[in-house]
């Protein structure tokens, strides 16, 4: 319980007397000192922010509790709304989280979406880990973690929510780590030292082994069976091990120092290698033998390696497979043994790496007696690396440029999802440029179109969860006013795919390549408008009068909403929910009723009227509309009797986009290739007709009166 101010500051006055606290410090906000109160409930005295690095000292009495800070002082990562998630954490003295609070965000999913609660809950579970703690935010993993220090805590994500909580998870790691670089003594890194860059001379396996220029860690049966507590016999699993066969038997070796990098892999290969590596990324050549290896059988490469863990200075350093032993480049010491598992790791993440400091390799194991129990171990060896190939540096090695951005991390995690989309894209960009030979099978475009649909809504828009939104739309215009940042844009890989194909087709075909094939809700819309006509419900077409004053509804809408991003980006996705698409296709129609009620409406009344919302109401259609009139093509085809006498393409079209004269107005078409289906068909299009009847009079063949 926080004590009174005035108590606490009488209290304080008789300490100061008698010597044992330092001088009173300037106090933060009542409301500032409130959360941190949370954080740290023994809490006696909490010092203002410093002015030499923005931390908040907390004390109970004379003894330093730790630090609370707030995020964006010291990482002010964007959050996928475009601005900075705003947080207050607290980490002890000893490196553990004390608890972390949302001070402020804009994440829309969370304001108008799941709702604040599951943010809530993601943060909690920062409470009580280590900085120690190599934390991933991974919910099939969740509630797997592998005990001990150093190991992989697995934190459960939040569903349609997964890339704002991995933002948030780079935030709190990131700005944790240098607030205990700076403050925590524990977590100091030792004098910097980097590879001495001409120090080479060629050596065999055997002699850098005697060198101690490669490591060896040896862990007999017997050893491990001492560690974990229990015979091996009692694990399934676990294979029976050949007489003299290790636990594990495990060789690695720093290959960024020329002396070890370049007799392990050759010249050319070092120099490659070393060459690709950004600032601060270092390499570490794993190899090992025995019942377990470094990285189980089925580890995928240019991935992290789950079992294997690298700690320096009470913090786990990042390893990340390079995937860079093949064919042209492989270990190949003169002597070197056979291995079961060899890797080239690349070092850094939020822990660096300095080679002139001691380090530790850390297995983590987890062994399953039976399909419910399973026992956790965990191995470690300290890596100290030869001091004669080093040169100690004054400037530390930095932190920041060593850590991969988030957005790496989620491409990686979504490869499969990339591919596939790049392959639509690349199948219907082909089907549009050849639309004049394909129209020419009205059957093969109907069931393509309709297959696409399918794809758009399920694929697109269910899974992948591309859905592009007005949202997206103001958030760049804000970006651009308030400073651009490409990272922003590449944290949703499939959003970024499509946005990128989007804004291309709209100089080429106009807005109708998104808004008639990729937009999921404009797919959900044509399949309510099938269903409609199955149910022999009775279309309403809404009079061309009113029709061309109701297109302008979506402008209005659209401007509304951008002006209002600009004084206040909460308010405006409030508004933004103009568009159905999130309680539709994010929260799968789950959410608060109203909310239920109107995206059901929409589609009901698009059972009637043909795709109502996207011809009225869609703001994000009415910009791409506005820049599809900068297109550099007209492709949809017309002929000179085109609305001079015949309406034939004109009565097809659902979506009211030819006008009485012919013309496509190319502002609403959606590009559904209906009316070049119908110039291609002989027995539709009215010139076609004529053109038959010329020919037939020509050749003296009788006319037959198809009136």
């Amino acid at each position: 319980m926080m004590i009174p101010s005035g108590i606490r500051t009488c209290l304080a006055l008789i300490l100061l007397m008698l010597g044992l606290v330092p001088p009173l410090q300037a106090e933060p906000s009542p409301d500032m000192q409130a959360r941190i109160q949370q954080l740290f409930p023994k809490a006696t005295r909490i010092d203002d922010k410093r002015t030499d690095y923005p931390v908040y000292p907390v004390y109970q009495l004379s003894e330093l509790l730790g630090y609370a800070y707030e995020s964006r002082d010291i990482s002010d990562l964007t959050g996928y709304s475009g601005k900075p998630i705003s947080l207050l954490i607290g980490i002890n003295t000893d490196g553990y989280f004390t608890g972390v609070q949302v001070l402020d965000h804009h994440e829309p999913v969370f304001l108008h979406g799941l709702g604040e609660e599951p943010l809530f809950g993601f943060v909690d579970q920062y409470q009580g880990r280590s900085l120690t703690e190599h934390i991933v935010v991974n919910s099939k993993k969740a509630g797997s973690d592998a005990e001990g220090e150093g190991g992989v805590i697995y934190f459960d994500g939040v569903t349609s929510a997964t890339i704002s909580v991995i933002i948030i998870n780079d935030t709190v790691l990131s700005s944790a780590l240098k607030v205990a670089r700076n403050r925590l003594e524990a977590f100091a890194q030792a004098p910097a030292a980097r590879p001495k860059p001409d120090l080479y001379e060629p050596l065999d396996w055997q002699q850098m082994l005697a060198r101690g220029y490669i490591g060896h860690w040896r862990l007999s049966v017997e050893e491990a069976e001492a560690i974990i507590g229990d015979s091996l016999d009692s694990y399934p699993e676990v294979p029976e091990p050949e007489p003299g066969e290790a636990f594990t038997d495990i060789y690695f070796a720093y290959a960024s120092a020329p002396m070890i990098g370049r007799n392990l892999l050759g010249d050319a290969a070092f120099e490659r290698l070393s060459d690709n590596l950004k600032t601060g990324e270092q390499m570490l050549a794993v190899m090992s033998n025995g019942l377990f290896t470094h990285v189980p059988a089925d580890f995928r490469p240019g991935t992290v390696p789950g079992r294997l863990l690298l700690e320096q200075s009470g913090l786990v350093v990042e390893l990340r497979d390079m995937n860079r032993l093949d064919g042209d480049t492989r270990l190949q010491a003169d002597g070197m043994p056979e291995f079961q598992q060899a890797h080239l790791f690349k070092m850094g993440g939020s822990g660096g790496f300095n080679p002139g400091a001691e380090a530790s390799l850390v297995m983590n194991l987890e062994l399953p007696k039976n399909h419910l129990v399973s026992d956790r171990a965990s191995f470690s060896t300290v890596m100290n690396l030869p001091r004669d190939l080093f040169e100690t540096v004054e400037v530390a090695p930095p932190v920041e440029q060593d850590r991969l951005p988030a957005w790496v991390g989620l491409w990686q995690d979504r490869w499969l999802q990339v591919v596939i989309l790049v392959l639509g894209l690349t199948v219907l960009t082909v089907f549009f440029a050849r639309q004049r030979h394909f129209s020419r099978f009205p059957r093969l475009v109907h069931r393509f179109r309709w297959g696409f649909l399918f794809f758009t809504l399920l694929f697109i828009g269910f899974y992948a969860q591309g859905q592009l939104s007005v949202v997206n739309i103001f958030t760049l215009m804000l970006s651009l006013y308030d400073g651009f940042e490409i990272g922003t844009f590449l944290l949703d890989p499939v959003i970024f795919i499509l946005w990128s194909f989007t804004f291309v087709t709209l100089f080429i075909w106009g807005r109708g390549l998104f808004c008639g094939w990729l937009c999921p809700f404009g797919a959900m819309q044509e399949m309510a408008s099938w269903l409609g006509k199955k149910l022999r419900l009775r279309q309403r077409k809404v009079p061309e009068a009113w029709h061309r004053r109701l297109i302008h509804l979506k402008y209005l809408i659209l401007v509304g909403l951008v002006g209002t991003s600009f004084y206040s980006l909460t308010l405006a996705e409030q508004l933004a929910e103009v568009e159905p698409f999130k309680t539709s296709l994010t929260l799968y129609f789950w959410r608060y009723w109203p909310f239920v009620v109107y995206a059901v409406g929409l589609l009901v009344v698009g059972m009637f009227v043909h795709k109502f919302f996207c011809r009225y109401l869609c703001p994000l259609g009415a910009g791409l509309a506005v820049l599809g009139k900068f297109r550099l093509f007209s492709w949809l085809e017309r002929v000179k009797l085109c609305g001079q006498p015949c309406q034939v393409c004109r009565n097809h079209c659902e979506i009211n986009a030819i006008r009485n004269d012919g013309r496509i107005d190319y502002n609403e078409c959606i590009q559904c290739l209906e009316c070049v289906v119908i110039l291609r068909d002989g027995d539709q299009c009215v010139d076609k007709l004529i053109r038959k009847k010329r020919h037939r009079r020509e050749a003296g063949i009788p006319v037959v009166n198809v009136a």
